[in-house]
């Protein structure tokens, strides 16, 4: 455990693994069959993405954006092109990060920074899972891009619009007005207009 050369080639050879992994699905999506596009038309479908983001600018804007308010950080991508650019990218920086981790030594500011023990690499490791952990869940209950609903049910947004919908149709059939009916805010409880103008369910 403290052969600090030996952790970080056995890092290396992991971070390798993950570049295959991630270029895995890359040749998946563009040679071998296609992937699963939600955003297909016809209401989705399987397509070769025959040209995928390799603009590091758009890429890597996801990444820069902030995951509070609106921006959605990497969660909001929201197109297959830019999902399989997103894997390339990853998939080289893996290959390059986990080749030169195995052919150097760590340098010395690292081995002085560091615990190197089997109980400092399993509280390492876990706090990359728990990290990679939320940041898949945050993509399961709001991007259908990555995680088509057709599979993997609905978004959060998605299912909030059923659960409105649901009690428009129910209390509409138990004689509510659904078309003037107030909630307690105000606004509207089934219905009401949004500030562009469309009409929404209310909340």
């Amino acid at each position: 455990w403290r052969d600090k050369n030996k952790m970080t080639t056995i890092l290396g050879i992991h971070l390798v693994l993950l570049g295959i992994g991630s270029f895995l699905l890359v040749i998946k999506a563009m040679f071998v069959g296609g992937i699963y596009d939600t955003w297909a038309p016809g209401g989705g479908d399987v397509r070769l993405i025959t040209s995928p983001t390799l603009n590091p600018l758009v890429v890597f804007g996801y990444v820069l954006k902030s995951p509070f308010g609106g921006d959605g950080w990497i969660v909001s991508v929201d197109n297959m092109e830019d999902l399989v650019g997103g894997h390339i990218w990853v998939g080289i920086i893996c290959l390059v990060g986990g080749i030169w981790h195995i052919l150097t030594k760590p340098f010395s500011w690292a081995r002085r920074a560091f615990v190197w023990s089997g109980e400092a690499y399993l509280s390492y490791s876990l706090a990359a899972l728990s990290t990679m952990g939320i940041t898949a869940a945050t993509f399961v209950w709001y991007n259908n891009t990555a995680y088509p609903s057709e599979f993997f049910g609905p978004t959060g947004p998605e299912a909030s619009q059923a659960q409105a919908f649901t009690f428009l149709v129910r209390d509409q059939r138990l004689g509510a007005n659904v078309a003037s009916a107030q909630g307690p805010t105000g606004l509207g409880k089934y219905l009401m207009r949004s500030p562009s103008g469309e009409i929404i369910f209310g909340g």
